[in-house]
């Protein structure tokens, strides 16, 4: 008889072979003893078993993923065909971005996604696509839209996003749909402003290296609800930020051929300049406080919203400013919030950008002006 390739005719055979034998029980044991250790472990972690691994070298994104069910926090890769099937074939459409369109995903349990798929007929790219991917694997706040995983397979560029339920702003305050369940109130558009400040505030000055949004505006901001809102769509942005010549060696990485943004929410500086900084989004910021203050949109027949209303804004009469709300407010506005945040705008769009303030800064004013007041005066309009 031979076993592991001994003979059992020789007695030194025989204790090796009992030798071996004890091992092989006792790493069966063992392997058995610790496979009931982690089953449990996942059980107390509510069933939720994750893994992930991601590889961030300049552009290039590696990650590998195991997970049995999706935990919150972690990115996975997913396979083309999971995404199809979770957009039933890219069926509901529920927004567009600047170089993609994004899908309704539901990934079961009730739980959905936002698949925003990138296309190269839009201007999309690869590029675009892993620079995108590289920032939001490098964020996490409150107030930006958070990436759950991606796709790149067969030609297709995909993220899968958090769902955010109730539309954009855009979508909130210039479309009758949007207004249909009623006028978003002045203490909302406070605390939304509230929140995007905190989110910019975040890109320019916590993250690692800095991150300019480079296309802020309404519909690029997810409402949760009518009080909070998520900064969204990073398909423009730009990591670190130029320098003039005169405070660098290194010749500036943007040049006014490669300028990005959208028209109406754009800096003057940077479109005379060409030099990404973080005021440029400070910029769009200010534009977006119009927006909310006004209800216009930000583009008013020939004219920037920021043109359109600069006459009323500069102007130091109180009532004139009363003139900028939004009539479907009918003068239910807080008249010392609406002064700080004229003035937060103005600022914000001053055409020498080093004037402008830092994110940090507006954060502090709109908070500070939204603590409860002893005499609160409402416009009367």
């Amino acid at each position: 008889m031979w076993l592991f390739g001994f003979s059992t005719k020789h007695p030194r055979n025989m204790w090796i072979i009992g030798a071996i034998s004890l091992v092989i029980l006792v790493i069966t044991a063992l392997r058995r003893y610790f496979m009931h250790l982690d089953h449990k472990k996942t059980s107390d972690d509510g069933d939720h078993r994750c893994s992930t691994a991601v590889q961030v070298t300049g552009r290039v994104v590696e990650q590998e993923a195991v997970v049995t069910k999706w935990c919150p926090g972690f990115i996975r890769t997913y396979a083309l065909e999971e995404l199809k099937m979770a957009t039933r074939d890219f069926r509901i459409r529920i927004g567009v971005g600047a170089t993609s369109f994004v899908y309704l995903a539901d990934l079961g349990d009730g739980r959905f996604g936002a698949v925003k798929r990138v296309m190269e007929d839009r201007g999309g790219s690869k590029k675009i696509f892993l620079d995108e991917v590289s920032v939001l694997l490098r964020i996490s706040h409150p107030n930006l839209a958070r990436l759950m995983g991606f796709c790149l397979e067969k030609g297709e560029q995909l993220l899968l996003l958090e769902y955010v339920p109730n539309k954009t702003l855009f979508d909130r305050i210039h479309t009758y749909h949007g207004q249909s369940s009623g006028i978003l109130s002045w203490s909302s558009r406070l605390r939304i402003a509230l929140d995007i400040a905190r989110a910019l505030d975040y890109l320019h000055s916590r993250a690692d290296p800095t991150i300019i949004h480079r296309d802020v505006k309404s519909s690029n901001i997810l409402l949760v609800d009518d009080d909070h809102a998520k900064l969204a769509d990073f398909g423009l942005c730009k990591l670190g930020y130029d320098r003039p010549d005169s405070e660098t060696s290194t010749t500036p990485s943007t040049s006014p051929t490669s300028i990005k943004g959208s028209f109406g929410y754009i800096d003057i500086n940077y479109l005379n300049t060409g030099l990404a900084t973080p005021k440029i989004d400070v910029y769009s910021y200010g534009v977006l406080l119009l927006e909310l203050i006004t209800g216009l949109k930000s583009i008013q027949g020939s004219v920037t919203l920021a043109e359109w209303t600069e006459e009323w804004r500069k102007s130091d009469d109180v009532e004139v400013w009363a003139n900028l709300l939004d009539p479907k407010l009918n003068g239910n506005a807080n008249l010392e919030q609406l002064s700080v945040l004229i003035h937060v705008a103005n600022l914000a769009l001053l055409e020498n950008s080093e004037g402008r303030p830092e994110m940090g800064q507006i954060v502090d004013r709109i908070r500070s002006c939204m603590e409860p007041q002893p005499n609160p005066h409402l416009l009367s309009v």
